[in-house]
């Protein structure tokens, strides 16, 4: 049976191929390795680490807590170690989990050997370590954030955060947050791009629909709090008057940033758990998910519903009345599609002959402790009551139920689902299911509770209370069930290295699955799939058992690399899933490492005040960058490769819309985001500044008409690109110099209006916010005369020509934005002074 030819076939594949998208070895390969497995791993690794970081902080709390007038903590380091809890598990815990299992999952969900941009992934990890590093040196220094992990101000501006603990929260988050950003454009283009052939957007595992709305709800949700982060530490650093009410600022701005992305931030963490939800329970139900389309339309909706309920957090600020009962209806509203999905769920089992596995168990006490966590937030929507339990302990345990309840329970349940495809093995059920219990009697003993002790009025964020008050029995029972908790979860880490160690052995797709990561070997190979598959519906395993065998044997797409030693996977209309090109795979490289390096030497100076250290740190940032891209390109015209089946397709530097250019497109919807950011936060200073500024930008039509001109100029990149459609290399490289020049003159524009016509930035807000938008303008202007001048090195290096013009069509789309947010931000700025003087 084992020595047919098939089985050979299969042999000789994986000897070729394992090695090939492995790490590379020596002593310093795993620095350099980008394959989608390894960083995902590493992810998902690390963001348990954190989490058990995470669950110490929570035990210090809940032993400070446990009985009244208790000095175990002093008022100083319970401020760190309740910062630092959350901060832990909502930024360097949950999101990156998220983010390692996304990049780990979609190409074995979707048919694929790796991600569109490896080592943008590896970037990011990188990021993201580094980012938590500081957060987590400054808790071991002593100097840990201790504003809360939401930073309100005033309590973490400069007069009343004096020292450098609330700088390393905002330094240290926006380094944590660009790795989420690489995460989401990496999802975001992989789904739409990276598929087997066939598998159009309705036929895609629900698992990542799930994954793509939710990296897009990061690209929109994220760049309220990195500009809100931004605009804080240039306060706390040179005196701009963002939210100093005395100088025409107002502290509630940065509550509206930061719950711009706070509450979408509960759905991009609940989501990715959902779809976790919908990818198990049809298994153990045997039959299919009921209600595909409507859980797609329902999460879509969900996501879009999320962004306009961020003052709902803020009910007790005194924002209008009438402001109260939009965003309490927006609360109640969102309930629907959260119960679309719920009742779908709930049709499944009943439709289903349910097995009670121990992924089930888990799924099982989700539904309990979600459904209870979400009529608690039926209740805090409503005004007069949330006027009541604000900020006490009721809340705590709303954001528990919902977090721990609809997170942390789906993904135990996908961790015990998808270990046998890192181990190869089994989980032992008795262990487990103990696990099981002890996680959830521990839990709700101390959060259940915990809604009582907030009824009976104890405020979140106390050090300390006073005995008499009839907290201490509450405040006692919720730290027994903290500790039992915790053993719980330590159950978990033994019941996971003991399977690692000693559980047996198990074949591929031991639940009998349908969807594709179960068509690999377990444990999963380096390049996942020996061939890729063609997929003719939603199930491809359960259409075509035998599908694992013929993929292994090298019956598929890309069974032979098209050049020895080349990595390479499919594109495919994003549409209909046709094979459009073929995605040539960088090799593992440590440029993502020196860059992420550049980037956090960078923010490390810019918080310890060396300045001139920063920005030589983010000209190394830049030329890591350059010089990446520059090892992307190729200098001959690729000619049509066989992939198999009868299809010959153009690697993916010769394709007009490039996995590049799809990156292009939602950097920039995360770039658009910001600049709507930045405006709105612009006009809300204007509409509600309590001092009206003094003085007001001096318009200057000679300068409006340089910005103009610039932006006019930038716009010869559309030139370019029909010049050499033409093959007309002298105007192509002419017009790319005429677009540097532009981009220049626009920079230097916006620099006049910063330093020579706007008031000292430091003397009202409105003057920073001109500031802050002149600097906007002028970075995207400047990168698009270094762009130009870029491109235009590659061009004379050969990099380009009619076949290979990718190049050329990314500084296009940069180009296009650069002139509209130049034109948007001269219109902002010019308007006020205009209507002013009419």
């Amino acid at each position: 049976m084992t020595d047919t030819p098939q089985h050979n076939r299969a042999l000789e594949l994986h000897h070729e191929l394992q090695p090939l998208y492995s790490p590379p070895t020596g002593r310093w390969g795993f620095l350099a390795a980008t394959n989608h497995t390894v960083v995902g791993t590493r992810f998902m690794l690390t963001a348990i680490a954190f989490f058990l970081v995470g669950g110490v902080l929570a035990m210090l709390i809940r032993a400070q807590l446990a009985g009244p007038d208790t000095q175990f903590l002093d008022s100083e380091v319970y401020a760190q170690v309740f910062t630092m809890h959350g901060t832990v598990m909502m930024f360097l815990f949950a999101i990156p989990l998220i983010e390692g299992f996304a990049l780990y999952m979609l190409p074995k969900l979707l048919g694929a050997r790796d991600l569109a941009f490896p080592r943008l992934s590896a970037f990011g990890y990188w990021c993201y370590l580094f980012g938590g590093m500081i957060l987590l040196g400054a808790l071991v220094a002593g100097v840990a954030p201790d504003s809360g992990w939401f930073m309100y101000t005033p309590l973490s501006s400069k007069p009343y955060s004096p020292g450098i603990n609330a700088d390393i929260w905002l330094v240290g988050i926006t380094v944590v947050e660009v790795s989420a950003v690489c995460a989401a454009v990496e999802i975001m283009v992989t789904v739409l791009k990276v598929r087997a052939p066939g598998m159009g957007l309705m036929r895609m595992p629900l698992l990542a629909w799930y994954l793509w709305v939710t990296a897009a709800m990061m690209l929109a949700g994220f760049p309220p709090l990195i500009l809100g982060s931004i605009l804080l530490e240039m306060e706390r650093a040179f005196g701009l008057p963002f939210f100093d009410p005395a100088r025409g600022g107002d502290p509630l701005l940065w509550q509206h940033l930061f719950w711009l992305f706070g509450h979408p931030e509960v759905y991009i963490i609940f989501l990715p758990a959902a779809g976790i939800v919908s990818t198990i329970l049809p298994v153990f139900c045997g039959r299919p998910m009921a209600g595909y389309t409507w859980i797609v339309a329902a999460l879509i909706a969900q996501a879009l519903l999320s962004f306009g309920l961020w003052a709902h957090h803020m009910f007790t600020t005194g924002i209008p009345h009438l402001s109260l009962a939009v965003f309490s209806a927006a609360s109640l509203l969102v309930v629907i599609p959260t119960a679309v999905q719920v009742f779908a769920w709930l049709t499944t089992l009943l439709k289903g002959r349910p097995v009670m596995s121990l992924p089930m168990l888990w799924l099982f006490g989700f539904l309990f402790v979600f459904v209870s966590g979400g009529l608690t937030g039926v209740m805090v929507a409503v005004v007069p009551f949330d006027w009541q339990v604000h900020d006490t302990h009721f809340v705590v345990a709303h954001l528990h139920y919902v977090l721990v309840g609809g997170f942390v329970f789906p993904v135990i349940a996908g961790l015990y689902y998808w270990t046998p495809q890192f181990t190869g093995r089994r989980s032992d059920q008795g262990l487990g299911k103990l696990a099981f219990w002890t996680v959830f009697a521990g839990f709700n003993l101390t959060f259940f509770v915990m809604h009582w002790t907030g009824l009976f009025g104890m405020p979140r964020r106390v050090y300390t209370y006073a005995a008499g008050l009839g907290w201490e029995v509450p405040n006692l029972v919720s730290s027994i069930g903290s500790f039992v908790l915790a053993i719980g979860f330590a159950l978990i880490l033994i019941d996971m290295m003991v399977q690692w160690r000693f559980a047996p052995h198990v074949q591929r797709n031991p639940w009998k699955a349908g969807t594709l990561e179960w068509a690999m070997a377990t444990p999963v190979t380096s390049y996942n799939f020996a061939s890729l598959p063609e997929v003719r519906g939603r199930d491809p395993l359960a259409a075509d058992p035998d599908l694992p065998a013929h993929l292994a044997a090298g019956q598929g797409y890309l069974a032979e690399p098209t050049a020895p030693g080349r990595r390479e996977t499919l594109a495919v209309a994003a549409l209909t899933g046709e094979p459009e090109h073929i995605i040539i795979l960088p090799a593992p490289s440590l440029v993502p490492l020196v860059a992420a390096l550049a980037l956090v030497g960078a923010a490390s100076c810019f918080l310890f005040g060396f300045y001139s250290g920063a920005v030589a740190g983010a000209l190394a940032l830049l030329a890591a960058v350059l010089r990446w891209l520059w090892l992307t390109g190729v200098r001959d015209d690729p000619a049509p490769l066989d992939v198999g089946n009868g299809q010959w397709l153009l690697p993916h530097h010769a394709a007009d819309r490039g996995p590049g250019w799809w990156g292009m497109v939602f950097t920039l919807v995360f770039d658009a985001m910001l600049l709507a950011s930045l405006l709105f936060g612009y006009v809300y200073l204007l509409a509600v500044a309590p001092v009206r500024p003094p003085v007001l930008v001096a318009p200057d039509l000679a300068v409006a008409g340089l910005i103009l001109a610039g932006l006019a100029a930038s716009a010869g990149a559309e030139v370019v690109v029909h010049a050499n459609r033409a093959e007309r290399g002298r105007l192509c490289l002419g017009a790319l110099i005429v677009t540097a020049c532009g981009g220049a003159a626009a920079t230097a524009g916006f620099a006049l209006i910063a330093l020579w016509l706007a008031p000292p930035p430091g003397s009202h807000a409105y003057a920073a916010c001109v500031l802050a938008l002149s600097l906007f303008a002028a970075l995207h202007a400047a990168l698009v005369a270094i762009g130009a001048l870029f491109v235009a090195a590659q061009g004379r290096a050969g990099f380009i020509s009619r076949e290979r013009a990718s190049g050329l069509t990314i500084l296009r789309l940069w180009c296009r934005f650069a002139g509209a947010a130049g034109a948007i931000v001269l219109i902002a700025i010019y308007l006020p002074p205009w209507l002013a003087s009419a």
